[in-house]
């Protein structure tokens, strides 16, 4: 049980529509994605560990930390919210270090070809149409599974250059002589 849990995917959903968040949620459950759903960009970045303060000063370590524990793998928000829209939250997540891999998707009820073209150049992975099918949520995968390979890429690397820098350490190198 607890190897399906880690290999299951943590979506954030973020709509200001509890209609809409009620739709997204059943069908990413229904993909057997792990869902959790806030009313607002601003809540979102609470979860994500990026408090209003922080963003002044992109605080990463704040951010990492929360991150760590949390582990979201995915954002799907939706472009037009009160306070902060879709997009800027999405622009938020591309600026702070420890978040901008995690894979951001906007929904918008408007089919404005400008705003869809404008969150894509800015890093968003797809922008779906409202009412989200199943047939888009399932084009989300392939997004989920490109950032968990660059993490496992990216982690090997970093470890074996640790070893490296261990085994290649001048105070090492003394102690065996």
């Amino acid at each position: 049980m607890a190897i399906a849990a880690e290999s299951q995917f943590h979506v954030l959903a973020v709509d200001d529509s509890r209609i809409d968040r009620m739709l997204i949620e059943r069908l990413l459950k229904t993909s057997s994605f792990h869902v959790t759903t806030v009313d607002s960009a601003t809540k979102a970045l609470k979860i994500l560990g990026l408090v209003e303060d922080d963003l002044r000063n992109f605080d990463t370590n704040v951010a990492s930390k929360f991150h760590q524990d949390v582990e979201v793998n995915m954002i799907i928000t939706d472009y037009c919210m009160p306070g902060m829209t879709g997009y800027d939250l999405l622009r938020k997540i591309k600026e702070s270090k420890s978040l901008k891999d995690i894979p951001v998707v906007i929904m918008s009820s408007e089919n404005v070809p400008s705003r869809i073209n404008r969150c894509l150049e800015e890093g968003a992975e797809e922008f779906f149409l409202k009412p989200v099918q199943q047939s888009d949520v399932n084009k989300l995968k392939p997004h989920l599974l490109k950032s968990r390979v660059k993490e496992e890429q990216d982690q090997p690397i970093n470890n074996k250059r640790k070893g490296m820098e261990e085994s290649y350490s001048p105070n090492k190198n003394r102690q065996k002589m």
